[in-house]
């Protein structure tokens, strides 16, 4: 840890921040501490986190990923729970490290116990720290992406919405696409990149469709492809993460925006 626990205080956090987070969008790291200590918690980020191994597991290279997990574990296993903004990667710490491991009961039980107090941002701030509003304010009309992983693998999908709502003004406009997969995928989109391509412009028009000029998602990877292709058909649609609209850092530019628009 970074700074001793107070043990009078909330229980602690140990935030896997996520490369992406960490090297293309900061702000949502930011964002994520502000809200889960708000809500009370003792929040640490372990400086030697890395990857959480989806690349190298997806690819099929289970060595890799195992020593990849091994540090996960050994960072984050000291907290009361381990919190990620990103639906993809906490599905990976909590659902396939376990897989990893089958073959391996010491270092199983380490992933099956790291699974059970591991837990998707926006999920943990309303299940399990009992989050029902955020002060924040928004200017914008606002569609939402259920990102493949944070549905499926982290049941991730009325808590965003939920939260979004208690802010005066804000409303969703659903679309029909809204679980239909964006086509990032990880290395899909690299392995299949023209199929990728007509995924989200499937997506993408569906967010036309909506009328809203903001689209939130709380997994970067989708957040980033989405937002990539929008610029490149000149599209005037914000792209954000959940996360920093419910923790008010919307002044920030827009995912795939110049930073000196701030």
């Amino acid at each position: 840890m970074t700074q001793t626990p107070s043990p009078a205080a909330g229980p602690t956090v140990g935030l896997f921040a996520t490369c992406l987070v960490d090297l293309m969008r900061p702000v949502v790291g930011f964002a994520s501490v502000k809200l889960l200590e708000d809500a009370g918690c003792q929040v640490f980020v372990p400086k030697a986190q890395t990857c959480c191994g989806q690349p190298t597991f997806n690819s099929g290279d289970v060595p890799d990923t195992a020593d990849i997990a091994r540090g996960v574990i050994e960072n984050f296993e000291e907290f009361d729970y381990v919190v990620v903004p990103s639906g993809s990667c906490g599905g990976m710490i909590k659902h396939h490290y376990t897989e990893v491991f089958v073959d391996d009961p010491a270092w199983l039980a380490r992933a099956e116990a790291l699974s059970a107090k591991t837990y998707e941002l926006i999920s943990f701030l309303t299940d399990i720290m009992n989050v029902t509003s955020v002060p924040a304010s928004f200017d914008g009309s606002i569609t939402y992406h259920d990102s493949c992983s944070g549905l499926r693998e982290m049941c991730v999908k009325e808590q965003p919405r939920a939260l979004l709502t208690s802010i005066d003004g804000v409303t969703i406009t659903e679309g029909e696409e809204t679980e239909t997969c964006c086509g990032f995928g990880g290395l899909f989109c690299v392995k299949y990149p023209d199929i990728s391509e007509k995924m989200v412009d499937t997506k993408i028009n569906d967010v036309i469709a909506t009328g809203a000029d903001t689209l939130l998602a709380g997994d970067l990877g989708c957040l980033m492809n989405i937002a990539g292709r929008i610029q490149r058909r000149g599209l005037d649609i914000k792209v954000r993460h959940t996360a920093e609209v419910l923790a008010d850092m919307s002044d920030a530019p827009a995912i795939g925006e110049p930073l000196d628009k701030a």
